[in-house]
């Protein structure tokens, strides 16, 4: 593997990761085939890709630098187009948070895996050697976790999380695509509950959460103080749990609510 050179990517799952770090690879002009289940309620099998390719137009910030280059994302869903990931030198896993669903998805694409081909999670804090206990052995070695933080475009930072069973070479030629070809700032982690940015990021979010509710801000008014005032991005912590995924966990309008209201 030391000549190995990642040529076309598969990003599986087409949710708000998933469609951005295809985009991004784009970006760097590296081929990318973007995964994601049948859809089921239209004609066109890849509908649920092809409408989240069409949304990355949307999108501010804008995650293409031309949102003309989303034709160059080729479209895939796992009952037709699995063959694809033959072609492909790196696969990354970026659907829902859940080791169920992770798993059952491993079990799917893992007999059409290259064996030099690297696969990794882009989890945001499962355990990587737990996922990967789903795998057989000789594509153990070959994963790892890669996490990208959202906005993939604009975040510098990605974190490598090794297994136990993930080979030392694996992830220096992972680290050198994503520095070299991608632009990013690759830190190492190990395979703690959220590695390293969100272990920290959340335990800071919450801690103001719960001062906010002890005494009585509002959600503005604590993203007003704990912004750029500061120094941070202007996205502050409430706006920032928003955009890294809160919505789609437990409600925006809830947690705003709870927060918003003294205790």
């Amino acid at each position: 593997m030391t000549n190995f050179i990642i040529k076309k990517v598969a990003v599986l799952g087409a949710g708000v990761m998933g469609a951005q770090i295809a985009a991004h690879c784009i970006n760097a002009r590296v081929p990318v085939v973007l995964f994601d289940l049948p859809d089921t309620k239209s004609p066109d099998k890849n509908g649920i890709v092809r409408r989240a390719i069409d949304g990355l137009k949307k999108l501010s910030p804008a995650p293409l630098g031309r949102a003309e280059d989303a034709r160059h994302i080729e479209l895939g869903n796992y009952e037709q187009n699995l063959e694809a990931l033959k072609e492909c030198d790196l696969i990354i896993e970026a659907i829902a948070e859940r080791m169920d669903w992770k798993r059952d998805l491993y079990a799917k694409v893992g007999p059409h895996i290259r064996p030099d081909a690297i696969f990794a999670s882009n989890t945001s804090g499962l355990s990587i050697t737990q996922l990967g206990q789903a795998l057989p052995a000789e594509l153990r070695a070959r994963f790892c976790g890669v996490h990208f933080f959202n906005p993939p475009r604009y975040m510098h930072l990605v974190e490598l999380i090794a297994t136990p069973d993930t080979q030392p070479a694996v992830l220096d030629q992972l680290e050198g695509f994503l520095t070299s070809t991608l632009g990013k700032g690759v830190v190492r982690a190990k395979d703690t509950p959220n590695f390293i940015a969100n272990r920290v990021g959340v335990f800071g979010m919450l801690a103001t959460m719960a001062e906010a509710q002890k005494y009585g801000l509002a959600f503005d008014v604590v993203d007003d103080l704990t912004g750029t005032r500061l120094g941070r991005a202007k996205s502050a912590t409430f706006r920032t749990a928003e955009v890294v995924g809160l919505d789609t966990k437990i409600g925006r309008a809830s947690c705003r609510e709870r927060v918003s209201s003294p205790v």
